[in-house]
């Protein structure tokens, strides 16, 4: 995973993917929504007690027009196009540069079992650009959680981040924005006001950081210098605009 100076994943991060396309052989063509290949890079997982599986994955098409449209929840595209494909015949398989934002991570200790080999021990749960995550009263979901990533699992991803709102503060802070209000930060568009209002349009900014890991943070603590700095100019609502002109999401259900 390249980063560029940061490590790990977290919910709100702009992200572009990539996966170099890869030789890999159709088990069977366009049927039901799907073309299946014979995975190039997983090995069967021998030790699994609960699951298997046999070595093909079947990756969503679009029917009409051949490819898995941009927007599409499926990452993965083949080369030839899945109408040009039939049992049996070569192509290559991968990911071309998409962007997508982070919806949820997920962490497996043990790692995973799936079936296959490397067992995950991380799911990264994302939606490419132009999909967002919607919750309904009823608890259903329109896109759910996002197409799965698993990074560790031998695929041979490239990720770079794009963009990390609020990236220099850590899930749990507690901030006083420039109304005088203190909040809780529990990820880039999930603030806990503590007066128990509404949080409306969401902090005013600058924000001076009180308190992380439930300690007080002195003013001249270099992460409350950071948070100083990171919020000095600009505005929650323009960090919420920069975010969706790069995913072309909504950042709410």
């Amino acid at each position: 995973m390249t980063y560029e100076g940061e490590t790990g994943f977290r919910v709100g991060d702009v992200v572009s993917v990539a996966c170099p396309f890869t030789p890999a052989v159709v088990e069977q063509g366009v049927r039901h929504g799907c073309v299946s290949v014979r995975w190039p890079w997983w090995r069967i997982d021998a030790g699994s007690d609960f699951h298997r599986w046999n070595g093909v994955v079947a990756l969503g098409v679009d029917t009409e027009r051949s490819v898995v449209p941009e927007g599409e929840v499926e990452l993965f595209r083949t080369q030839p196009a899945p109408e040009h494909l039939a049992a049996g015949d070569a192509c290559l398989v991968g990911v071309p540069p998409t962007v997508v934002h982070v919806t949820r991570v997920g962490r497996h200790d043990p790692p995973q079992e799936t079936g296959r080999l490397p067992r995950p021990g991380m799911t990264v749960c994302v939606l490419p650009r132009g999909l967002s995550y919607r919750e309904f009263p009823d608890g259903s979901h329109l896109d759910g959680w996002g197409y799965g990533l698993h990074p560790e699992n031998g695929i041979p991803y490239a990720f770079e981040l794009l963009m990390r709102p609020y990236a220099f503060l850590e899930p749990g802070d507690e901030v006083g924005d420039g109304a005088g209000r203190a909040w809780r930060f529990e990820g880039p568009w999930d603030w806990v006001p503590f007066d128990g209002a509404p949080p409306g349009a969401g902090p005013g900014w600058p924000l001076v950081l009180l308190a992380r890991a439930g300690a007080p943070c002195p003013a001249g603590d270099a992460a409350a210098a950071a948070v100083a700095a990171g919020t000095a100019a600009g505005s929650h609502q323009e960090t919420v605009r920069q975010w969706m002109s790069l995913t072309g999401a909504s950042p709410t259900p």
